[in-house]
């Protein structure tokens, strides 16, 4: 049944009371209730999460890696523009912005912060206790201090790491295999937090091995040039390039390098050797990021990091390219090729 509308000369504009409220009265009353509900029913609307992506390079070499991260968000139902906002920041290879960096997005009062890298999972860390951190990494990050068990991380932390440095000794040792004569260098950045960590296995590798491994130190990419300058002048006939955010983002300067001064290099993933590089051993590390994004959707539906183990590879690969190789004037040695996971030709 219909409303039906009062005579408005029985009822004259001004005169018409409701509950002791003129008529005017009402409808500004009604306006404004309207109005009010308005405001309530959009704050009870769930707000689109944000999402603080903190790295350590530039965005340039990074598209891989944030796709597939985008992916794991995908698959646990978040999509980047529809139901979530991803705020990026990048520090350039710039180790000394993460803190300020991690700042602007705590003052953006982001769900959670995804850190790409060991350094910045330290500036995430000591910026916030609250809000929930996720981080990408090479090491070991009960070593690193930031979470207390892979376990059960415990505080504001979780995440997934490569476990490279553990593969230190690995490569170095597929290196002498492939080239048994020759005098290996490493080289490595030591504004990096993991240097520590990776100049002694590589101390350690050493004595096992029975190897002598030069060091070179690279803190930018301004600094490569000469790094290599000075390997040729100190007779180096093999390279280990170790996991370092600044190397995987000059990925394409170190292979073109190595090819130039006829070093043959072993990489730290197989990007590297996609792109031309010569052999590389290490976990697949754009899966590692779609389980970054699948652990990152998990805390923006609710799930505590303390509650998340760190994610663990349980698959290395051995890539290798037989096309460099051959440039190089190298030859694998059979149990090198029946053991690679990739040949590329």
């Amino acid at each position: 049944m219909g409303i039906v509308a009062p005579d408005r000369d029985e009822f004259p504009l001004a005169s018409i009371v409701v509950a002791g409220v003129r008529r005017r009265e009402f409808f500004a009353l009604v306006g404004g209730a309207a109005v009010a509900w308005s405001v309530v029913a959009r704050a009870q609307q769930p707000a689109t999460p944000v999402i603080g992506f903190l790295s350590a390079v530039s965005p340039s070499n990074w598209s891989k890696f944030v796709g597939a991260f985008r992916q794991g968000l995908a698959e646990t139902g978040y999509e980047e523009g529809r139901n979530v906002a991803i705020e990026y920041r990048w520090s350039e290879s710039y180790y000394d912005r993460l803190p300020a960096l991690a700042a602007d997005l705590i003052a953006l009062r982001v769900a959670v912060i995804v850190a790409a890298g060991v350094d910045p999972a330290h500036a995430a860390k000591a910026a916030t206790t609250t809000i929930p951190i996720v981080f990408f990494m090479s090491g070991d990050p009960v070593a690193e201090g930031l979470v207390t068990s892979l376990k059960q991380p415990s505080g504001n932390l979780t995440g997934v790491t490569t476990f490279s440095g553990a593969l230190t000794s690995k490569r170095l040792e597929l290196l002498r295999e492939l080239v048994p004569a020759a005098s290996i260098a490493a080289l490595i950045n030591p504004n990096n937090s993991n240097a520590k960590f990776r100049l002694k296995e590589i101390e350690e590798a050493s004595r096992t091995l029975s190897l002598q491994v030069q060091i070179a130190h690279t803190r930018s990419a301004d600094d490569i040039d000469g790094a290599f300058a000075s390997l040729l002048q100190h007779g180096a006939g093999a390279l280990l390039i170790v996991d370092d955010p600044l190397f995987n983002d000059q990925r394409s300067k170190l292979v073109a390098l190595a090819a130039r001064d006829r070093i043959p290099t072993m990489y730290f993933n197989s990007e590297f050797v996609n792109i031309g590089g010569l052999i590389s051993y290490a976990s697949d590390y754009a899966e590692r990021f779609r389980q970054v994004g699948i652990y990152t959707a998990q805390v923006l539906k609710g799930a505590k990091p303390a509650d998340l183990p760190v994610e663990q590879p349980t698959r290395f690969e051995l890539v290798i390219n037989l096309k460099t190789a051959k440039a190089l004037g190298l030859t694998f040695p059979p149990t090198l090729l029946t053991r690679a996971d990739e040949v590329i030709e």
